[in-house]
């Protein structure tokens, strides 16, 4: 199996660096992330400048963008051949609910996916790194289990709870949560007096009942959730062609 490796917190980043060192046992591995965090880009890719590729002494590359330029990069230029699965993570906290929408780690593996590959974006359910490496494991546990059971292609979302590897036996497939409106921005003022803007930190949940991604984390269970691309309000369809008409 060749697998293709990147993530949003960059390349240095210790999940990318344990999930590498699990999955290296198991496939050829390659690995193009961005050069820094890049948490929050999305599904952006880079159109206004050109893109910079370095190597690190481990072997890793790493772009001076975001992470769909890295996966972007990599499936047109950098590899000579289709990789079977590309996998984004272990991201440094949960990418649940809404989170996705502007999630890198998400983005990443979505590139992928939108190439016709096999992709699944890996984060961990809470923030801090801990129990990383029982994380990256599992990961490969069920790249192993479940790469080849599922009609291709397919983009999975995995969060995974921070525990020790013999806690991590409990996996359901999910849907995505909700949370409720984000926090507002907080403004603060630059050494020079000039006003400046944080992003606040997002809502809190509002959908996280059973069968939710949130439910399943809170509950000690890995969360799976199989995710699409099309965004067409199909419900909204006819009435839209009514008032069209």
């Amino acid at each position: 199996m060749k697998i293709l490796i990147s993530n949003d917190d960059g390349y240095l980043a210790p999940g990318i660096n344990a999930l590498a060192n699990a999955l290296a046992s198991i496939a050829e591995i390659v690995v193009v992330a961005p050069d820094s965090n890049r948490s929050g880009a999305s599904n952006s890719l880079s159109l206004d400048r050109p893109l910079s590729v370095q190597q690190a002494s481990n072997g890793f590359y790493f772009v001076n963008g975001t992470p769909s330029d890295c996966v972007h990069v990599a499936l047109t230029a950098l590899l000579d051949y289709r990789p079977d699965l590309v996998v984004s993570g272990i991201n440094n906290g949960p990418n649940m609910g809404d989170d996705t929408l502007y999630s890198g780690t998400v983005a990443a593996a979505t590139e992928g996916y939108l190439f016709g590959i096999p992709a699944i974006a890996f984060s961990q359910g809470a923030y801090g790194w801990e129990h990383i490496d029982d994380a990256a494991r599992h990961a490969r546990d069920i790249i192993q289990r479940y790469y080849e059971t599922l009609p291709q292609p397919y983009l999975l979302n995995v969060n995974i709870p921070n525990r020790p590897y013999d806690q991590l036996n409990q996996m359901v497939a999910t849907r995505l949560g909700r949370r409720h409106q984000s926090e507002p921005v907080i403004k603060a003022q630059d050494p020079r007096g000039r006003d400046i803007y944080w992003i606040g930190p997002p809502g809190a949940c509002k959908d996280a009942g059973e069968g939710t991604d949130f439910h399943a984390c809170a509950n000690g269970r890995t969360s799976i959730t199989p995710l699409q691309i099309d965004l067409t309000h199909t419900s909204q369809l006819n009435a839209l062609a009514k008032a069209l008409a």
